[in-house]
């Protein structure tokens, strides 16, 4: 046999070899680039998943229970800028809030502007104010007072008077250092436009005065 026919296995050996070489590489880029839409796909979806529980968390909405709650409770959250009504344990409605002009800090004293952290509850309930309806706060809690005392804004007196005032739940003190005559009143609530009171649109005021009674818990998240 010549040498010239001798040579085409060999030949033939390594076309064969640089076509499987070619075909794999071919298989494994498309492998890849599938796996790269699927994971992009995933994410889409995840991304997509999130975006909706956020907005399902932020949503406005009022929905009028069949029956008045025996017992309701109001949460507001600063940084999101929403109040919570829940009725029996229930979650009835959601409202958008205007806050303090100096929002994101917790209240320490008069005219701070600030919008209190903590827990709260409904100690006055008024119709004569010019932002349609006014439910005033249980603030200075014992809590602020407790602060009040230990950073020499307030005195033990007042402290006294504070603590036993909230201890019988009643409105404490609204003229010590530490201000007061904080609220959820009506008014708009495009900006963070009050001296430290929780703003709702008058419609909202009017929705949520119905279901608050006096002694309603009010909880203020940062």
């Amino acid at each position: 046999m010549s040498k010239k026919y001798k040579s085409f296995p060999i030949i033939f050996l390594i076309f064969g070899l640089v076509l499987i070489a070619l075909i794999s590489g071919y298989s494994i880029r498309k492998h890849i680039k599938t796996m790269d839409k699927l994971d992009q796909q995933s994410g889409m979806v995840s991304a997509e998943a999130s975006k909706e529980d956020r907005s399902e968390d932020s949503k406005i909405f009022f929905n009028k229970p069949d029956v008045m709650p025996s017992d309701s409770i109001i949460k507001i959250y600063k940084d999101k800028r929403i109040l919570e009504l829940y009725g029996d344990k229930k979650l009835i409605g959601r409202f958008k809030i205007g806050l303090g002009r100096d929002p994101w800090l917790d209240k320490e004293k008069e005219g701070d502007n600030r919008t209190p952290e903590g827990t709260y509850y409904i100690c006055t309930k008024t119709s004569e104010t010019k932002y349609t309806y006014f439910m005033g706060l249980s603030y200075p809690s014992t809590k602020d007072a407790q602060k009040g005392l230990e950073k020499g804004i307030i005195n033990q007196d007042t402290y006294n008077r504070i603590k036993k005032a909230i201890d019988s739940k009643q409105q404490p003190p609204w003229n010590t250092p530490l201000g007061g005559a904080v609220g959820i009143h009506g008014g708009g609530n495009k900006d963070n436009w009050t001296y430290g009171c929780i703003a709702v649109s008058n419609e909202d005021i009017n929705i949520l005065k119905l279901y608050t009674p006096f002694k309603t818990p009010v909880e203020i998240y940062k």
